[in-house]
C-alpha cells in the first residue's frame, strides 16, 4: 500500500517515511506538491499526508486540484494535512478545503500512524459499501460476486448475475430486452431472442422469494423494485 507524503522540512519527512515503512507501507516521499501530483496519476497511492505551507502551490491549494480532478481515483484520495498551524480558522480552512483528517505539528507519531490506519480502514469500508447493491432481502456484493437473499448465498451463472447486477442498478426502471442483449451479451450476439426470458425465469427460481422483485412489464421488458409480485 503505497503513501504519498509531501512536506518540505527534509528531517520531518525523512521521520515520516521511516515511520511508515517500518508499518510496513511503500513510501513515496516529496518536497513540493507538484512533484506529488505529476505522478498521482502513474502512481495512484491509497493515502497522502499533506502539509499546508508548502513552497510554491501549497497544501490547501494543492488539495483543491486533486478534489476537482475528472479522475475519481485521484478525486477521492484519502488526504491528512499537516500544519505547524493550531488555529481554529486554519483546521477548519483545511478540511473544507476536502481534508480527511488533520493534525498539528508537533504530533506523535503513534498517533499519526494511528490515524493513518483509521483512515484507510474506512475508506476501504466506503469502497465495500459502494461495491454492494441491496435490494429488500437481496444483497449483491461485487467485490467477490457473491448474491444473497438474506443470509443464504445464491449461485447464479456468469450471465445471470450480470444480468441482475444490471436490473439492480437500474431500479424501478423498465428495461428492454434489446436494452439486456446488448449490454449483458453484447452487439454482436445473434443467439436465441428468448435467451433474456429463460434466464430471467432461472434467476427468478433461484431467487427464490427474492425472485418476486423481477416483473415482467409486457410489450416492454423487466423491471426490478422491492415490491414482491
Amino acid at each position: 500500500m503505497l503513501i504519498y507524503v509531501v512536506e518540505d522540512d527534509e528531517s520531518i519527512r525523512d521521520l515520516l517515511k521511516i515511520a511508515l515503512e517500518g508499518s510496513g507501507y511503500e513510501v513515496s516521499a516529496f518536497e513540493s506538491a507538484e512533484g506529488a501530483l505529476g505522478r498521482l496519476e502513474r502512481d495512484k497511492p491509497s493515502l497522502m499526508l499533506l502539509y499546508i505551507m508548502l513552497p510554491g502551490l501549497d497544501g490547501t491549494e494543492a488539495l483543491k486540484l486533486i478534489r476537482n480532478n475528472a479522475n475519481k481515483a485521484i478525486s477521492r484520495l484519502p488526504v491528512i494535512m499537516l500544519t505547524a498551524k493550531d488555529g481554529e480558522r486554519d483546521k477548519v480552512l483545511g478540511l473544507d478545503s476536502g481534508a480527511d483528517d488533520y493534525m498539528t505539528k508537533p504530533f506523535s507519531i503513534p498517533e499519526l500512524l494511528a490515524r493513518v490506519r483509521a483512515l484507510i480502514r474506512r475508506t476501504e469500508e466506503r469502497k465495500r459499501a459502494e461495491n454492494e447493491l441491496k435490494l429488500g432481502m437481496l444483497t449483491v456484493k461485487g467485490d467477490s460476486r457473491q448474491v444473497f437473499v438474506g443470509d443464504t448465498e445464491v449461485a447464479l451463472t456468469f450471465k445471470e448475475y450480470e444480468m441482475l447486477v444490471y436490473l439492480l442498478k437500474n431500479e424501478n426502471r423498465v428495461v428492454s430486452r434489446d436494452e439486456l442483449l446488448r449490454e449483458i451479451w453484447g452487439y454482436d450476439y445473434t443467439g436465441e431472442t428468448r435467451t433474456i426470458d429463460i434466464h430471467i425465469r432461472t434467476t427468478r427460481q433461484k431467487l427464490g422469494e427474492a425472485g418476486g422483485y423481477i416483473k415482467t412489464i409486457r410489450g416492454m421488458g423487466y423491471k426490478i423494485s422491492e415490491d414482491l409480485l
